[in-house]
């Protein structure tokens, strides 16, 4: 697959798109990683939202059933478009291995994640959607102090499971992830015999409480994120494009790469996602 010639147009077919920039951007995005992803054609994506089950109860034979209605709203989703540019040499472009394809598309993907990540685990982002920290009526727990133990990441646990909620993934920064491995069973003098037990369905991956914690630099080093992923949606729009064009940069002979997508995230029950407060990550 090249991504220049003559019959293309400059415009790679849309089955090449795919596999070039979304799956990737799938596999390298955090928020894809721990959130369930859903694909729409439309403008909107609409979750439903049960404030309020519908009423079992028991009856004696023969007797009417009561009639209840459930209590459901919807949470309306738009997705904001991400706009990645880069610039490569024609003979890069035009060149025919699946490899030389590869290294524009992993380059276009990896800031796409970045750029999806750090507004999934921020607050706002401009012409973007809310993150995490602008959920309102998340469960907070307050680790207070230096972390020495996993009773934060137990309490999250429970506190989710209280509201409904199953936490299928924490999610903390390399430095918050480093003290958690860096903690012993027996404290750092008595034990050489890490807290976090392993994975083993992916060696390089810990657990903790069972649960898989995963790092990504777009969270803060104040803060560890209990998700589940039942709650936590990430919309990608079907219209993901990228466009090649030689005219920009003509008097260089370069080639300008350039892809969009639209994403938004969806928290139908915020209280079932559980926000770990550090005072102190070190």
């Amino acid at each position: 697959m090249t991504l220049l010639d003559s019959t293309a147009g400059g415009i790679l077919r849309p089955e090449d798109v795919g596999p070039l920039i979304v799956r990737p951007v799938s596999l390298a995005s955090r928020a894809f990683l721990v959130s369930t992803q859903v694909q729409t054609a439309s403008k909107d994506y609409r979750l439903p939202i049960v404030n309020a089950d519908p009423s079992a109860s028991f009856v004696a034979e023969g007797q009417e059933i009561p009639v209840t209605d459930a209590d459901i709203e919807e949470l309306i989703v738009t997705p904001g478009k991400v706009a990645g540019l880069t610039v490569v040499s024609r003979e890069l472009a035009e060149d025919s291995s699946p490899e030389a394809t590869q290294v524009v598309g992993d380059g276009l993907a990896r800031d796409i994640a970045k750029q999806v990540d750090a507004a999934f685990f921020g607050t706002t982002t401009a012409n973007g959607p809310d993150g995490l920290r602008n959920l309102s009526g998340v469960t907070v727990v307050d680790a207070t102090g230096a972390l020495v133990n996993l009773d934060a990441f137990a309490e999250a646990i429970a506190e989710s499971l209280n509201v409904g909620g199953t936490i299928t993934s924490f999610v903390a920064s390399p430095t918050v992830a480093l003290a958690l491995a860096q903690l012993k069973q027996f404290g750092a003098t008595d034990s050489n015999v890490p807290l976090l037990q392993p994975d083993p369905t992916q060696p390089t991956r810990r657990l903790v409480q069972g649960v898989p914690l995963i790092i990504s630099p777009a969270v803060g080093d104040d803060v560890v994120w209990g998700i589940p992923q039942e709650f936590s949606f990430a919309v990608l729009h079907n219209d993901v494009t990228l466009d090649v064009d030689t005219s920009a940069f003509f008097t260089s002979d370069r080639v300008g790469v350039r892809t969009t997508l639209r994403v938004g995230f969806g928290w139908p029950h915020p209280a079932s996602i559980v926000r770990i407060t550090l005072s102190d990550s070190s």
